[in-house]
This record gives C-alpha cells, structure tokens and sequence, in this order.
C-alpha cells in the first residue's frame, strides 16, 4: 500500500529540475517526460506530463528465456507500480528468432523494477506516492529537493569520437539486399537499423539528457538509471497504452527535416503528407499494427483513428498514425504487450521474415534499442514508448551507443535512405561531439 500526498507547484518547470538531481543518488531512476508544454496538442493520449520513479523495493532483470511470463508473475504479484524496459531481442521468446549479433553494451533483455517513490506530475500539481513503509520519508525528501544543485558543468564528455557500425559503401549493399528480398516477394517492408558508437568515453548521463531534450523536446522522452547503465531517449513514438478496455498504438514512417525558413519548412511538410513512399510504408505498418492488436482485441473494436497525420518536432516532421482497439477487462496486461511485440514500425511486414532479414544483415545486436521504456500502473494501465533516438551507455564498458534506421520498401533509394539516417541521428551526433 502506498501513502498519497498532492502539492500544487508555483514553477514546475524549477521543481522538476530539481527532482531529477535529487534522484541521481538513487541506483535506480526512471523519469518520463512528455514535454507537454511544447507538445500539447500531440499529447491527448497521455495520462501525465512527467513521472519520476525511484529506488527499487522489488525488481526483475532477465534474458529473454520466458521473459513475458517472468513479467506477468512480477506484475501480477505486486499489483504496483513497475517501471522500466523491454529490449528488442524478447522477441526470441515468443517466435524461433535469434539474436547473434555484436553486442558492445551488455543491457538485459528485460528490466522493472518496483518503486519505492514516485512522483506523478500533471500540469501543476505533483502527485507523491510513497510505499507505507517509507512515508515518514516524504516531507524530509521534499525538503531536499528543494535544496538540489543542479549537477556540475563544465566538461561533460572525455573526447568522444563518434564511429559508424557500418560504412556508406557496406550500407548500400545491405539495402541492395533487402530489395532483392522485396523484389522476390519474401517481404514487403524491412525496417534496417545502424549503430553508431563510441569506446573508452565518459559522459555525463544527465547533462546528456538534458542538453539532447533541449534539442528535440519530444513527446516521449526518458532519462533511466539502473545501476552503471543509462538510457537517454529522445522518443517522438508511442509503442502501446493501455487506459482501462483501450489500447492505443502510434507507429511512425515518415520523416521529413526542418528548416529555419518558414515558407521552406511547410514546403518540406507538405512534400511529406504528399510523398507517395512514405504514405505506403506507414500504411503498411498501420495493417501489421491493426493485426497484431486483433489477436486480444474484441471483435470489431480495431480502428485507425489517425491515417498518415503529420506531426511537427523540433527537429524533424513525422508521419505518424493512430490505431485503437478494445480488450476484454480480464485480459492481462503482458498478453496484450506480448501479442504486440516487437513495434512493427522497427520490424517491417510480414513482421517475423522481416526480423529473419534484418537480423542477418545488421551488424549489433538491438538490445534496448527499438524495444520499449515505460511502466505498469498499480491497476493495470501501461504506456510504452518505441526506444529511437535515444543514447544507450554502459558506464562500466565506458561505451556508448545510438541507432538509427528506415524502412526499406521497393520505391527506396539506398542514397535517401542513408541521408533519412543521419537526419535522425544529427541532435545525438550534436549532443555527444558537441
């Protein structure tokens, strides 16, 4: 049971900066920002601006060896909140898949813990939730957050050295690949994904975060600390929600950069909403994404409530849809994420010969990338983000990490494809050399 308390905020702005530094002595963070003061409109599917989570009760880190059964018993049992990661590679739980690449991060598969605080923040009011146990605890740590210095500046990085996974010239000839595997019929769609990294660096987690959200202000944006490893995301998509019966998803294909010209940047959006490639790769993932939620869905119930809306970020413009469905009230909520997952705007359709593909021709291991952050509700609620741009670091390996991709269909042209890449991976390439 957990003792509740609600405060309203005269700056929410100051009290969540201080929250996050407060919870940097935690081993055990999870901050999730919608950056609803820019994205508003966008967020009408969103049940809070931001939650902070921390200092683990109970947890759960696995492989992916029985991972959504793992999941279930540890969700069912505390009936709580549970915050944290699912990573790309559980789908070799659920269908005969592999995952043999190279992996220089070394995450888990799988990664919740049981909070023992948590913040829930709604326009300006914060909602305090303290396990019993620990409430007498709640007005000294308000005390203290009051009191949080902002973390140190001045040199965030050792020198970082960006290095690409795969090289112009290897790229080309793997997307040369997947359209012969599209021109035989094997695949209509494969989502193929780069890493981009870099060895022996030190950053600083949250000065990282901060300075990548300052760039992009997304609508899914998270700093996660569990113990030597940090995810710094940047996410414009959401994976799953669950509010009660509903289930939302929001797949992405379509991206389209900015320009500081205003008469040149809705020139670009325009060319978007009317590019006759991008509309077909969003609406192919929109088919994969109405089948998968059918298999819980009640009948009927799958509806596409957003076909190919543009939605404008700072950096870029994206072509996002919006499909809906209903589930019975017993249905549990890690068959729901299970029967859903991977995202299939990260896979490509038919979804399993897509993964089949793309795992033969990436050169790293996914792992967190393109899997989900998010968290449980003690009433069986959930919301996932899609992890794209976001910076993965194993502080210990002293290694650091992002991924980028794009849908390859039969109208891509390998050069635009690279190009779409580094449009995705410039404001982390900034962050990091910068």
């Amino acid at each position: 049971m957990r003792t509740t308390q609600i405060h309203k905020l005269k700056d929410v702005n100051r009290f969540c900066k201080q929250l996050l530094n407060w919870a940097q002595q935690f081993d055990d963070v999870v901050w999730l920002d919608s950056n609803a003061n820019r994205n508003r409109d966008e967020q009408k599917y969103s049940s809070y601006d931001a939650i902070l989570a921390v200092d683990a009760f109970t947890s759960i880190k696995t492989d992916y060896h029985q991972c959504f059964e793992k999941l279930k018993e540890h969700q069912t049992y505390t009936k709580d909140w549970i915050f944290g990661y699912l990573g790309y590679d559980l789908k070799n739980d659920t269908e005969e898949l592999k995952s043999e690449n190279f992996d220089g991060l070394g995450f888990s598969d799988l990664w919740f813990f049981q909070p023992k605080k948590v913040f829930l923040i709604q326009d300006d009011h914060v909602e305090i939730q303290y396990l019993n146990f620990v409430s007498d605890e709640i007005n000294d740590d308000l005390f203290d957050i009051k009191q949080a210095n902002e973390t140190a500046r001045g040199k965030t990085f050792s020198e970082i050295k960006i290095k690409l996974r795969i090289h112009k010239d290897a790229y080309f000839e793997k997307v040369n690949a997947i359209l012969e595997h599209i021109y035989r019929g094997d695949i209509y769609e494969a989502n193929f994904c780069q890493e981009f990294y870099a060895e022996n660096t030190r950053i600083n987690p949250l000065e990282t975060y901060r300075k990548l959200n300052q760039i992009s202000k997304p609508p899914f944006a998270s700093f996660i600390k569990l113990d030597d490893k940090f995810i710094i995301g940047a996410s414009p998509e959401r994976f799953i929600k669950k509010e009660e019966t509903t289930i939302i998803s929001q797949p992405i294909k379509g991206t389209a950069k900015r320009s500081d010209i205003a008469e040149d940047d809705l020139q670009l959006k325009t060319d978007l909403v009317n590019d006759e490639k991008e509309r077909s790769e969003n609406i192919m993932i929109v088919d994969l994404v109405r089948n998968d939620l059918s298999k819980t869905a009640l009948k009927g119930s799958v509806n596409v409530e957003e076909l190919c809306k543009i939605y404008t970020f700072d950096q870029v413009h994206q072509m996002i849809s919006t499909v809906t469905s209903k589930v019975d009230e017993k249905t549990h909520p890690v068959d729901i994420i299970k029967s859903t997952f991977p995202m299939g705007s990260m896979t490509g359709a038919p979804k399993i010969s897509a993964m089949n593909i793309i795992e033969d021709l990436e050169e790293t291991k996914r792992g967190v990338y393109s899997g989900g952050v998010g968290y449980f509700s003690p009433s069986g609620n959930f919301d996932f983000n899609v992890v794209i741009r976001s910076i993965l670091y194993n502080a210990s390996k002293r290694y650091v990490s992002y991924s980028v991709g794009g849908a390859i269909t039969a109208k891509s042209d390998p050069l635009k494809e690279y190009e779409e890449c580094l449009v995705k991976a410039k404001a982390m390439r900034e962050v990091l050399e910068n």
